[in-house]
């Protein structure tokens, strides 16, 4: 029984994220919400009038294009576009005519095509059949039907989980905006905070509904637990870890905006940390022993594959380097070239030109997006770890599936009948036994509930090697990177930013593609006239001008930290040499003592008046 005794109301135009872990019954809720299921027992009300849209998990391989596909999902749109084609008579002609005016059906392809475009089709990609798209891009097409469908219940199962972070986006704001009832199944936290007005836990078998978003949800769980005294020690301890990880960031920080961004969402981790002690999810990456610097680096690089007409190039002249310590999220819009890019720092693409030099030690762990197909169904987790570490002993191999929630004989069944939540652990957990140390990860979290994301999230803040990841969860993105690199228009570069200035990044790049259309003689009903984009940009450089002292001082202290931090590294170097502490070192000893002490004070004021200057630049933008 997934469900004993358990009661819910949903109010009209809410929005509600159903949350809980993997196999405790959120699917068959939906299920039984669509009239799938029946129940055993109690009653189930619904409106007799509402309407109810649902996401699809299957597709069929059909030979109707996408823009067909999506528009299906209109069926009154289709109903009346059937009347109208078998109209027998002018009269009954008038009436369908009557009927889709009414209906606003001349703007129902308009419609389908922005949707698309929103979920990353491009115009080109719109008259493919959907059978030549792969399953992720099948699931997006089901998700555009159920957003075209008019509804007064939306149910969505797990939207985001064939998206990138530009599609995430875009889904976000346009729920945002449905005048309906929603009822959504996700396991991306930021997706739901900016989505959801309430949160229905299902746990236990019940249902427990909580007011406000998820970060509303874990502030309330986290009171709750911490005042369990069995607890108290396992909180403790996470908030310890969380207080190092804060400290170790802050010695580096080198850019305003995203350290400010970083330590804020650090602060509030903390803050929420009770509300997972007691997730059944411990692990970590351990990383080689050894280290190279660089680990990797490529130089003035040709990125692409080999097609049927020679060499296909998408990325013409990269370079990058990657060492120890580095941890950066990977971004830009779909098709740009990331997934080219990993490929081929992993080695499973050949570069077309160009140099490329890897460390001595180098151990690249490599999470692919597709990760899941490449086990072997027929295996047991324990034996797949077996292969990859021949000489390992079964009690390791179980001691360590077992932090990924593989506990007792779970090692030990054949993984054909699992989950793709247990599929995607196991996964994770062949990339970590191998002990890399540079972690190449393409859309880690697809498949994985709330509590083994936190779980990853914990490990990857822990791992002592590099990481570059690509993810549309940005609370992973903005909890585990300290920089991001853009790859768009054929290049790879440093981004200077956070998130939120990636979101304003692609608003202007949208703005400048709609441009280029309104020149081109197909001007967008949206488009501004010259003269306020003329307005606009004297205002931006009146601003510029504005705060161009305060970016002076805020750029000086960053000079001013480093400078400090520098210096401290080398005093607390010199400190690590057992010698210093000899009987005759004495008066020197006590001069580099001295000498930390006054440069962590210095350090220590600096940053603060860094973070003063931050604060005073975000709120004069």
């Amino acid at each position: 029984m997934l469900l004993k005794d358990a009661s819910l109301r949903i109010h009209d135009g809410q929005k509600m994220a159903l949350i809980g872990p993997n196999g405790a019954g959120k699917s068959s809720l939906f299920a039984l919400l669509n009239g799938e299921l029946g129940v055993d027992g109690g009653e189930l009300y619904i409106p007799p009038k509402w309407r109810i849209a649902h996401m699809r998990q299957e597709v069929e391989a059909s030979e109707r294009s996408a823009l067909d596909y999506a528009m299906d999902g209109d069926k009154v749109y289709r109903r009346i576009e059937a009347g109208i084609s078998n109209a027998g008579s002018d009269n009954e002609l008038a009436e369908w005519l009557d009927q889709m005016d009414q209906h606003q059906g001349y703007q129902v392809p308009v419609k389908a095509e922005q949707l698309l475009h929103g979920l990353g089709f491009s115009k080109e990609e719109l008259q493919r059949p959907v059978k030549s798209f792969s399953g992720g891009w099948r699931i997006r097409l089901n998700l555009a039907q159920a957003l075209m469908m008019p509804s007064d219940l939306l149910l969505l199962d797990e939207p985001t989980n064939h998206l990138d972070l530009e599609a995430t986006m875009w889904l976000e704001q346009w729920l945002k905006n449905y005048p309906g009832t929603l009822l959504f199944i996700s396991h991306d936290r930021d997706f739901i905070d900016g989505v959801a007005d309430h949160i229905v836990h299902l746990h236990n078998q019940s249902l427990t509904l909580y007011p406000g978003n998820y970060s509303a949800y874990e502030r309330i769980r986290a009171e709750k637990l911490a005042q369990q005294q069995s607890l108290y020690e396992k909180q403790q301890e996470r908030v310890a870890d969380i207080e190092k990880f804060v400290a170790r960031f802050r010695a580096k920080a080198s850019k305003a905006k995203q350290a400010q961004s970083r330590l804020k969402e650090l602060q509030r981790m903390e803050l929420i940390a009770p509300a997972h002690v007691d997730s059944p999810f411990h692990f970590e990456f351990p990383a080689y022993e050894k280290m190279s610097t660089p680990l990797l680096a490529i130089d003035h690089a040709q990125l692409g594959y080999h097609d049927g007409s020679g060499n296909k190039i998408i990325l013409p002249d990269v370079k990058l380097s990657i060492v120890p310590g580095h941890r950066i999220g990977l971004l830009g819009p779909n098709g740009a070239g990331k997934s080219t890019l990993l490929k081929t720092l992993c080695g499973g693409l050949s570069m077309l030109g160009g140099e490329r030099a890897q460390g001595e030690h180098l151990r690249i762990g490599y999470y692919a997006q597709h990760q899941l197909e490449s086990l072997d169904v027929k295996a047991t987790g324990a034996l797949i770890l077996q292969r990859l570490k021949p000489k390992a002993s079964e009690q390791e191999i179980r001691n360590f599936l077992g932090g990924f929630g593989f506990h007792g004989d779970r090692a030990l069944e054949v993984i054909e009948p699992f989950s793709g939540g247990e599929k995607a652990r196991l996964a994770l957990a062949c990339v970590a036994w191998m002990k890399p140390n540079l972690l190449i990860m393409d859309e880690p979290t697809n498949h994985l509930d709330i509590e083994m994301r936190e779980a990853l999230t914990v490990a990857l803040q822990n791992f002592p090697g590099a990481i570059l990841v690509v993810s549309h969860d940005r609370h992973l993105l903005k909890a585990t990177v300290d920089e991001y690199w853009l790859v768009d228009n054929g290049r790879v570069q440093e981004f200077d930013g956070d998130l939120d200035d990636y979101h304003q990044y692609l608003q202007q790049r949208e703005d400048l593609l709609n441009d280029s259309v309104s020149a081109a003689g197909s001007q967008p009903a949206s488009a501004k006239p010259a003269i306020d984009r003329k307005e606009q940009k004297r205002l931006q450089a009146e601003k510029r001008q504005r705060l161009a002292p305060l970016r002076k001082q805020q750029q000086a202290a960053e000079k001013q930290m480093e400078k400090l931090q520098a210096q401290l590294s080398d005093t607390e170097q010199q400190l690590a040499d057992s010698g210093i502490y000899d009987a005759g070192r004495k008066d020197e000893l006590n001069t580099l003592l001295q000498q930390q002490g006054q440069l962590k004070s210095a350090l220590e004021a600096v940053e603060m008046e860094w973070m003063e200057l931050t604060e005073q630049l975000e709120e004069a933008e």
